[in-house]
């Protein structure tokens, strides 16, 4: 007989997704911890039993890139907005950009503006990344020592000029500096000068037509910034994570990379892996982002770079606009804002390419909650199912279905490219330390997400 209080809740289901696989289990939760993970015979009594039958049960997301734009931009995004849409998605964890809000998160003082921002207005936890600009080396020490375990730069224009970009010449000394206090550098790589000379080239043309967006952003761009990062990250040490890889052609270098033993890791976006370029209409502006949707071959390549491995997991890169600034009715691709707005849609997208591949269930866990979560240096708290780590946990149908109507989303302005697209994959409940924050369209508890702070970036 057990002795003591009950747990606070237990839940059971015939497909739990554990470190060791997918298996009938009862995942027993106490002051919003998993306190054990049982045979459903053995499951005891609780406050709240949840009988998931054969519906499964996942660790919650963690999502490394989310712009919730708060504050200062809150009428593009909010925290309550951006963490409602995560809670309807799955997603227990967003880690927070630091541009597109004002201030930017490049100082203590702009973090704890930023923090305030949040508290009490998010409905799942949250972390922070910092970032780097020029002259900002001295504040990075203060903000790892803040909680920060990561720091976002751009290598071309950011789109707002409160964070502008850097050149190697800034980024040398900065990621000595990371690599003394063991934290990670978040890279968008492209560089300039093959986007100029492309865009030198693309001048003509019809401004509605996504080619033409397309080719002035090559390839090249990209390649050439990994291959910067490369030689940097081998001449500094400094962790190095490319976000939103969108071109295959570096996975090459970055392999290389790995086999030399350097600290360098990737994210690419469920867009990436869904659209294709020839397939986007013209004037369809939803689609914009940067770097941009490549052709069908790229995202195969891009798949098998997730399959091996080289690249690590994948990341929504939510990044909403108010409906003016994505030029919707010119569908001037040139004029545009470039993001795509996802965060809800995180697992359901990635969901429907991996199964039209043949992936099962375990491999989302992996790119979508355990790595993103050692990224983030969380992962003694999200990120798994297992005893100690918080109750973030997600009872999900891998075999429903939906037809996505934007206006059904809960981020703050109905766009998205994925209007109008069937995905698999339904999110029934949601829960964040152990209380259900999202359930069949509702929401029953008040916003209750807490900022959670990294450890040392391994």
């Amino acid at each position: 007989m057990r002795r003591g209080a009950p747990p606070d809740l237990v839940i059971t289901s015939s497909r739990v997704v554990t470190p060791d696989g997918v298996r009938p289990a009862a995942v027993v939760v106490r002051n919003g911890v998993i306190a054990e993970v049982v045979a459903p015979q053995a499951a005891p009594d609780a406050r709240e039993v949840v009988d998931a039958g054969d519906l499964v049960v996942l660790p919650g997301l963690v999502d490394v890139h989310v712009h919730l734009n708060d504050p200062g931009r809150a009428e593009w995004e909010g925290f309550e907005s951006g963490t409602r849409a995560a809670a309807a998605g799955g997603v227990t964890t967003v880690i927070d950009m630091p541009l597109n809000s004002v201030p930017t998160t490049t100082t203590v003082a702009a973090l704890e503006i930023k923090a305030r921002a949040a508290a009490g207005r998010a409905f799942v936890d949250y972390g922070l990344w910092g970032g780097v600009v020029p002259g900002n080396r001295d504040h990075l020490a203060q903000l790892v020592d803040r909680g920060i375990r990561g720091f976002k730069c751009f290598l071309v224009p950011s789109g707002v000029d409160e964070f502008p970009h850097v050149t190697a010449a800034d980024l040398e000394p900065a990621m000595a500096r990371l690599a003394d206090l063991g934290a990670a550098l978040l890279v968008h790589a492209e560089l300039p000068g093959p986007i100029e000379r492309a865009s030198a080239g693309s001048a003509n043309g019809d401004r509605r037509g996504y080619d033409r967006y397309l080719r002035s952003r090559p390839p090249e761009s990209e390649q050439e910034a990994i291959e910067m990062m490369v030689d940097l990250c081998r001449r500094t040490g400094c962790a190095v994570h490319i976000v939103h890889l969108s071109a295959a052609g570096p996975l090459d270098a970055l392999a290389g990379a790995r086999r030399a033993g350097l600290p360098m890791s990737v994210e690419t976006c469920p867009h990436y892996l869904t659209f294709a370029a020839e397939d986007i209409p013209d004037g369809a502006t939803a689609f914009k982002c940067a770097p941009p949707i490549r052709e069908g071959g790229n995202r195969v390549r891009l798949w098998e770079g997730l399959e091996r491995g080289v690249v690590d997991l994948v990341a929504s890169d939510h990044s909403p606009a108010p409906p003016a600034l994505k030029r919707l009715d010119a569908g001037d691709f040139m004029a545009a804002w470039g993001g795509i707005a996802s965060l809800q849609l995180l697992l359901a997208a990635t969901w429907t390419a991996a199964r039209e591949r043949g992936h099962g269930i375990t491999h989302l866990a992996g790119w979508l909650a355990e790595r993103p979560s050692r990224l983030a240096g969380i992962d003694h708290r999200k990120g798994r199912i297992a005893p100690g780590l918080d109750a973030d946990l997600v009872i999900w149908d891998p075999d429903g279905s939906f037809i996505v109507d934007q206006t059904h989303l809960h981020h703050r302005h109905p766009v998205t490219p994925y209007h109008g697209r069937a995905l698999s994959g339904v999110v029934v409940r949601t829960f964040v330390r152990g209380v259900s924050v999202y359930e069949r369209g509702r929401f029953p508890a008040k916003p209750r997400g807490e900022w959670v702070t990294g450890g040392r970036i391994q």
